[in-house]
């Protein structure tokens, strides 16, 4: 039913060719591909199509690196892809292009087409492009776009999983491949048959380094004050470090804010957090401004520190969660979402988490991840995005 090709080279052609040698014969009828930033998309289509026919849909979208089972990249050459074949399982793609009108809008006439299009707990996959503008920097904040598609559902459920496609690691670009060619600001969703159902973990890494606080100021993504002082101020105290007059990823590199989720008072259990990465941080106004926009006034944080062992840990307990869900079933393919700041290039650690996933799920699984923007996942009975977290989706035969 599916098959894996991978490749890298600076020529699209090339690195193509290498996907189609390792997918073999197989005629595909639905292609989903991530691939690295240094690609020119339109070359890539060009090149998918040369290789697998013109009228094959391609779905996906850039990436800032690609995984498979025994390896992974990030220089921007990686282009990673899965055919689906012929069969039961085979993927309705549906499209929207109206991100840059608004993402709540948006969202909304997606899901108001998903609600039509989908069954019931339909297992369903989003990729959506993250960078709505490149200076000044504005991400289309997923929160917006899954609100939107959750009104458009309208009590509908389906099971809502995937991600923010990059060009890489720097937040330069993003787009999105719609079935037909590469598109910006748009989103295109996956709804698979209801005969196929997902297992889904979500691998953290973060842990509480501070009380409880109440968001005191805050105007969308950017948070002022936390119990009435600079938020940034804050942040610096708690860390103890200082951070200068800065408006780059200092911030994310070492911290998120993070909600508890449930009981306040319950024991630590990082499956409990939503955290919100820090995309910016301003000296003159205090103030550092998240990747998403979901957190209000009135919202109780916790500063969460980046720690990489837990990362790790993380990763071990859920790559067994999931084998051993899987133990006597029908395991079509596997899908690896990984926040690209977990990669050693950007945490610092010294193994690759992707690689625990890769080495540790049951080898019978076909597999395939890319390094996003934004991870979205059912989080207590509702789809939202998340931040800093490694997404695995096991597809299987209900």
């Amino acid at each position: 039913m599916v098959a894996i090709g991978h490749g890298r080279s600076v020529s699209a052609t090339a690195a193509i060719e290498q996907c189609r040698a390792a997918v073999g014969d197989m005629v595909p009828h639905l292609l989903l591909v991530f691939c690295g930033g240094k690609h020119d998309g339109t070359e890539i289509v060009k090149a998918l199509r040369a290789a697998f026919g013109e009228d094959v849909p391609i779905v996906g979208g850039s990436a800032a690196g690609v995984i498979w089972r025994d390896g992974l990249g990030y220089s921007g050459l990686e282009v990673g892809l899965i055919a689906f074949g012929e069969g039961e399982f085979l993927p309705e793609v549906v499209v929207n292009r109206d991100l840059l009108q608004g993402e709540y809008a948006a969202g909304l006439a997606l899901g108001q087409q998903l609600r039509e299009r989908a069954a019931e707990d339909a297992v369903t996959l989003l990729f959506y492009d993250s960078v709505a503008n490149q200076s000044p920097l504005r991400l289309h904040p997923a929160s917006d776009l899954v609100a939107g598609i959750q009104s458009g559902l309208a009590g509908h459920r389906i099971r809502l999983i995937g991600g923010g496609t990059l060009t890489d690691m720097n937040l330069s670009d993003a787009w999105v491949l719609d079935g037909r060619s590469v598109a910006k600001h748009a989103a295109v969703a996956l709804v698979f048959p209801p005969e196929l159902k997902d297992e889904t973990v979500i691998l953290h890494g973060c842990r509480p380094v501070s009380t409880f606080m109440e968001i005191t100021r805050i105007e969308g993504a950017e948070v002022f004050e936390l119990d009435g002082r600079s938020a940034l101020g804050v942040i610096e105290q708690m860390l103890g470090v200082t951070l200068g007059n800065t408006s780059s990823q200092d911030l994310s590199l070492i911290a998120t804010l993070g909600e508890k989720q449930g009981d306040p008072y319950a024991p630590y259990d990082e499956n409990s957090y939503v955290n919100r990465l820090i995309l910016r941080a301003n000296r003159t106004t205090g103030s550092i401004t998240l990747f998403e926009k979901d957190f209000h006034l009135g919202t109780r944080v916790q500063i969460m520190s980046r720690d990489n062992a837990l990362m790790l840990d993380s990763v071990r307990s859920g790559i067994s969660k999931i084998n051993h869900a899987q133990s006597g079933g029908q395991p079509l393919l596997a899908i690896y979402i990984d926040c690209a700041g977990r990669a050693s290039a950007r945490s610092g650690a010294a193994v690759e988490e992707a690689r625990l996933v890769a080495d540790g799920l049951s080898p019978t699984i076909p597999f395939l991840g890319f390094y996003s923007g934004v991870e979205i996942a059912p989080f207590n009975g509702y789809s939202r995005p998340l931040d800093w977290t490694g997404l695995l989706t096991v597809l299987s035969a209900r």
